[in-house]
Formats: structure tokens, C-alpha cells, sequence
């Protein structure tokens, strides 16, 4: 039998996450994976965001089901929490607006009835943490996401899918990282 091992928690910006809308599974059975495809070419089973989580709403009718917003130098991460994520669910509602937070989840896209995808993040964990922590993410989100915008070109099936399906414009990315880093300049 194959040890279990957890997908590598990707690291991208909320600006692209939002505008990712391809789901695929990873094999035919209902215990296969399944990922969120990025512009970029992430292919995304669990991710890694540190932001500022501005809000929480308990929109849950019969138990505590949490909707918070976490956001990071490019936009924001919308995150929901209920009985199946306790630990997390305890966390956004004890914390203390505004907050940087981490948190490890899983993507989920939503399609609403006019058509339109709204992607989210169900936490596996969430932690309170301080602003050199955040200021890293942004880093090494900026660093994982360059590297994904100059691997574009290559024959690799995940990413000629992804140019595919979204068109990716490289400028828009490069921009959206480097207003990312210009984010980090202005706290100095």
C-alpha cells in the first residue's frame, strides 16, 4: 500500500485565484483529487494565503456556518468555515478584526445561476500571525508566481491547458505581482 502524502499547499495571490474558474479531478474514481487550474498554471489541490482578515458573518440558519475575507496586496479571499472545520470556524469568530492571518484550505468554486464562478477557500487551519509573516507570503507568493508566468511557454500539459482555457495575458500577471511587492515598499 502507497503512504499517503498531502499535496504541496501552492501559494497564489487572490487577484488570480479569483479569476480561476477550471476544476478538473485527477483520475476517474470519487476518491480522486481534484484541483483548481490558475491563469498561471498552478494546479491547485490545497493552498497557502497569509492576508488580513478584514470580516467574518455567521450566514449559517442552523448551525454556525462562518464567511470571513482575507485580503492580500492584490485583492481578497473569501473563506468559509462550519462543523466540519471546527478548529478554523473557532478561530474566525474568536478573532479580533483586522488580523493577519495563515491559512491552509482547499479551493472551492461555486456557479451561480447567471452563470458566473465565485471561488473560496475551505480552511484545513488557520493561525494568527504577525506582519513579517505576511510580508514573506507575499514574497514567496510573488516568487512561485513569477516562476509559473516564465514557465507559460513550456509543453506541459497543465499549463497549455490553462493558456487555453483562460488566454493568459503574461503583462497582466507581471502587473498584478509587481503591484504585490510595490504593496511591501509602502509599509516600509
Amino acid at each position: 500500500m502507497a503512504a499517503f502524502v498531502r499535496e504541496v499547499a501552492k501559494r497564489v495571490f487572490a487577484q488570480e485565484f479569483k479569476e480561476s474558474n477550471l476544476m478538473f479531478k485527477d483520475g476517474e474514481d470519487q476518491y480522486s483529487p481534484q484541483y483548481l487550474l490558475t491563469p498561471t498554471g498552478a494546479k491547485v489541490n490545497r493552498l497557502f494565503i497569509v492576508g488580513t482578515l478584514t470580516e467574518t458573518e455567521d450566514i449559517g440558519t442552523e448551525a454556525e456556518f462562518l464567511r470571513g475575507r482575507v485580503s492580500d496586496p492584490t485583492g481578497s479571499f473569501l473563506i468559509y468555515a462550519g462543523q466540519y472545520q471546527p478548529e478554523a470556524a473557532q478561530v474566525l469568530s474568536e478573532c479580533e478584526k483586522p488580523a493577519f492571518v495563515a491559512i491552509v484550505g482547499k479551493p472551492n468554486t461555486y456557479t451561480t445561476d447567471e452563470g458566473d464562478v465565485i471561488t473560496s477557500v475551505r480552511p484545513e487551519s488557520i493561525s494568527v500571525v504577525d506582519g513579517d509573516t505576511r510580508d514573506m507570503w507575499v514574497l514567496e507568493a510573488a516568487k512561485h508566481t513569477l516562476n509559473r508566468i516564465n514557465s507559460l511557454d513550456k509543453d506541459e500539459p497543465n499549463i497549455k491547458k490553462a493558456v487555453e482555457h483562460y488566454n493568459t495575458d503574461k503583462k497582466h500577471y507581471y502587473e498584478m505581482v509587481q503591484q504585490a511587492l510595490q504593496s511591501l515598499k509602502e509599509t516600509e
